[in-house]
């Protein structure tokens, strides 16, 4: 399909009012809260993990889930506004995940947002997590405080991960996540039309089982790819569901052939090659990916690509997109990829200059597609 042709809309800074925003996130299992200025600086961004406590599950327990995040929510926000330099009455906003996530979890975020915005007088904005993570493409960590200087310290090679400025429009984002595999393309802020999404498993959801397949660690992203490291991708010739036609993903299929593949092994008595198995999965699941995004945003006439969510901390899917792409690709620093609340925060300033305001009569909504998310009226 021929290219069409676009007009490069680049974000002018001063086009925005300033603000300070307090982001709280409790989707799933980690309780986070952040303080971002204009939506681009990180003044303090802090998580407590569950990772350890679930591990023993094998996933995430909801209800165990939610006991955490009211221990630890008060304490993380106090946290976020000490480290931060300020006291609630020096903020704009309160911006708090509204859904998609566990109704348990969320609904502790959601009451701990309505207290705060009660007693200080703050105007709460409710967030959509997909939206969030599109937005995690725009903070800089070339500004802010310690996030900045702990990330660099961690993962210093960053190379062209990913272009620097703000992202352009219209952009092509991938979502990749754990509960979602979306294509998104994006003609201004708050503006989105879904292109396709995944009909089965998310592509993270495939790795934390296929992990658990090929007896690996949960969580299944990062285990998948540290054994991985040491495999050879070409060793099982596992399928690729292209789904010609749409720009919806399948990954049952290659679940299945890993398993029937693991099976094949078990009955012949033979041990499980777990660093091959993981980089074949891998290798699969990147090129569909990368594949269908670089095609989508040639189809739409993107000036620009961005991937996100937790699986976007691969670092073999950001190698590849990142190799295949004629456009600039924006990808979060891997600090931004899970779950936290600067995302949060980050989108709540755009839904905030644009007049989003709501009640403390707001609730959840724990299947909240991106789809259904539009620019405030």
């Amino acid at each position: 399909m021929p290219r069409e042709k676009s007009v490069k809309v680049t974000e002018q800074a001063p086009s925005f009012p300033p603000a300070r925003i307090l982001g709280i996130e409790s989707s799933c299992d980690e309780t986070a809260a952040a303080v971002v200025e204009n939506g681009r600086s990180i003044l303090s961004s802090l998580v407590a993990s569950q990772v350890d406590l679930h591990a023993q599950f094998g996933g995430v327990f909801p209800e165990v889930a939610s006991r955490q995040h009211i221990r630890a929510i008060y304490p993380i926000i106090e946290q976020a506004l000490q480290r931060a330099h300020l006291s609630l009455n020096e903020l704009d906003a309160i911006a708090v995940t509204r859904g998609p996530g566990l109704p348990g979890s969320l609904v502790v975020g959601i009451n701990t947002a309505k207290g705060l915005a009660l007693g200080s007088g703050l105007p709460l904005v409710g967030i959509n997590h997909l939206e969030a993570h599109i937005y995690s493409a725009w903070i800089d960590l070339e500004t802010g405080g310690e996030t900045r200087s702990e990330s660099r310290l961690e993962h210093g090679d960053e190379r062209r991960d990913a272009h620097r400025g703000a992202p352009s429009f219209p952009l092509l984002a991938l979502i990749v996540s754990g509960g979602h595999t979306e294509l998104i393309l994006i003609r201004g802020h708050l503006q989105y039309e879904r292109l396709g999404a995944t009909l089965d498993d998310a592509a993270g959801e495939a790795f934390d089982k296929v992990a658990r397949l090929i007896n690996l660690g949960y969580p299944g992203g990062p285990s998948i790819e540290r054994a991985a490291e040491n495999g050879n991708p070409r060793a099982f010739a596992f399928p690729r569901a292209w789904l010609e036609g749409t720009w919806d993903f399948s990954f049952s299929g290659l679940k299945t052939a890993v398993l029937r593949e693991v099976r094949r092994l078990e009955e012949n008595l033979r041990p499980l090659p777990a660093a091959d198995l993981a980089a074949s999965f891998q290798a699969a699941v990147v090129e569909v990916l990368v594949g269908k995004t670089i095609q989508a945003a040639e189809a739409f006439g993107a000036v620009e690509i961005l991937v996100a969510g937790g699986v976007s901390a691969n670092q073999a899917l950001r190698q590849e997109i990142q190799a295949r792409a004629s456009w600039p690709v924006h990808i979060p620093h891997i600090s931004l990829c899970t779950d936290n609340a600067a995302m949060i925060a980050a989108a709540g300033y755009y839904r905030f200059i644009h007049g989003q305001r709501d009640t403390l009569a707001m609730d959840v909504l724990p299947n909240w597609p991106l789809s259904e998310v539009s620019p405030p009226a």
